[in-house]
């Protein structure tokens, strides 16, 4: 145990080349699925916020429900689309970095846009009173509470990339762990340990657990200052 901890310590140091691009493309496929994920999550959380229609209430439960959405449904789903049978074969994006994009979206799109819309549905409460007085329009309504709550929504949006980098099935399913192309921290671990190459899955866990953890440390700062500016 110590012998392995010791050699992905060396790893660490050394930064390996198969490290850095593993680490790399995570960083890449999780950035790009949390922007999309965001642009998408955040003003649909929000309009469902300030919205009131029938089926509303049935919608926001879905979309509740969503936010634990197994991984390995979301790859078999996307696999499905994308395979040459599916929807989206022709578009080949199976086995491919984009191919896992689209699932880490998936994952990320409704806790983004659950969490957005409690806190949005939570700042309406107190706004819609001064809104109605001004005129303001719903899709004005919107932009401003998402403006407003920015601080608080920038934790949902961290949730969502922790949610993306710690994901192992779906991306599994629809990106083949193709080493070299397709290979992310979580499937390397998978991988190497079976493998028995326990430094290397080591380095990587350390790795994943440290981007992890700062992600809690910035999610914890950025709601302190924000509570701060309030006070």
């Amino acid at each position: 145990m110590f012998a392995t901890l010791a050699d992905a310590l060396s790893l660490l140091g050394h930064f390996d080349q198969r490290l850095l691009e593993i680490v790399g493309l995570s960083l890449r496929v999780s950035l790009t699925a949390l922007l999309i994920g965001a642009l998408l999550g955040l003003p649909f959380g929000a309009w469902l916020a300030v919205s009131r229609f029938p089926g509303r209430t049935a919608l926001v439960v879905g979309l509740n429900a969503l936010m634990g959405l197994p991984s390995v449904v979301v790859g078999v789903l996307v696999y499905l689309a994308l395979s040459r049978s599916g929807p989206f074969g022709s578009l080949g994006l199976l086995f491919s970095p984009a191919a896992m994009v689209v699932a880490q979206t998936l994952l990320v799109l409704p806790l983004i846009a659950a969490v957005s819309r409690q806190i949005v549905e939570d700042a309406w409460k107190d706004y819609a009173p001064e809104f109605s007085l001004l005129g303001i329009g719903r899709p004005q309504a919107v932009a401003l509470l998402l403006a407003d709550c920015r601080f608080s929504l920038s934790v949902a949006t961290l949730a969502g990339l922790g949610r993306a980098m710690s994901e192992v099935g779906a991306v599994m399913i629809v990106g083949g762990n193709i080493d070299g192309y397709t290979r992310v921290m979580t499937t390397a671990i998978a991988l190497e340990t079976s493998k028995g190459d326990l430094a290397l899955s080591v380095a990587l866990g350390l790795v994943l657990m440290s981007l992890i953890l700062g992600i809690n440390v910035v999610a914890h700062g950025v709601r302190g200052w924000a509570a701060r500016r309030v006070g």
